[in-house]
């Protein structure tokens, strides 16, 4: 009986395994920006359909680093150093909402298909839409849920436009999500998320030898 269970989860992670790599395979080439949307596809496409063979987001992740690395290269390297330096330029225009960038872009999975994902704090969530539309930037609106902490959870404006070639959305959450970030998907703990200043010493420590 041991050894029937002990095979059963050597199985299991090996089936976790191939869907990671799969997923974020899927998520390389085929623009796929969502991890859960990206780990159903490959699941599907490899028959497995068992939740416990489900990869966690940040499996998920791990093997897109890897894949980056090994298939995409000196592309993905300069389309993540493209977006870090407009994110830059877009948290100076934006100072007065206390931008913090979040996502691929911070987290140095970004490639050519990423956007530059930043939060925007205000009290006051039309403050940021009139600002777009005073500067004459034209901008889709969305909504997008998130966890602000395990209690509580929320819908949240969202502004998507395109500058310099590049997609920018901008979530708007209140001034007090400045003290602490909304859970993350990953790992269900405060997203990792980095100030204007934190971002140029990013720059500076992994692309300024480049």
């Amino acid at each position: 009986m041991h050894r029937a269970r002990q095979h059963a989860a050597t199985q299991t992670r090996e089936r976790r395994h191939r869907l990671a790599h799969e997923a974020a395979r899927l998520m390389a080439e085929g623009g796929i920006h969502d991890f859960h949307a990206a780990k159903l596809k490959a699941a599907s496409r490899l028959g497995i359909h068992d939740d416990a063979s489900l990869p966690r987001n940040h499996e998920i992740e791990e093997a897109l680093r890897e894949y980056q690395r090994l298939f995409v290269g000196a592309r993905q390297t300069d389309a993540l150093r493209e977006r870090r330096a407009a994110a830059l330029r877009a948290m100076g225009f934006f100072e007065r909402f206390s931008p913090r960038l979040v996502g691929p872009v911070l987290e140095g999975t970004a490639d050519a298909h990423s956007a530059v994902a930043l939060h925007v704090h205000t009290d006051d969530p039309g403050s940021l839409a009139r600002f777009l539309d005073d500067h004459g930037i034209p901008a889709d609106s969305r909504m997008r849920r998130l966890r602000l902490d395990r209690q509580r959870t929320g819908d949240f404006d969202v502004w998507v436009f395109a500058a310099e070639a590049i997609t920018f959305e901008l979530t708007v959450l209140p001034e007090a999500s400045l003290r602490q970030a909304p859970v993350s998907t990953m790992d269900d703990r405060p997203m990792r998320r980095a100030s204007r200043s934190q971002l140029e010493q990013l720059i500076a420590l992994e692309h300024g030898a480049d």
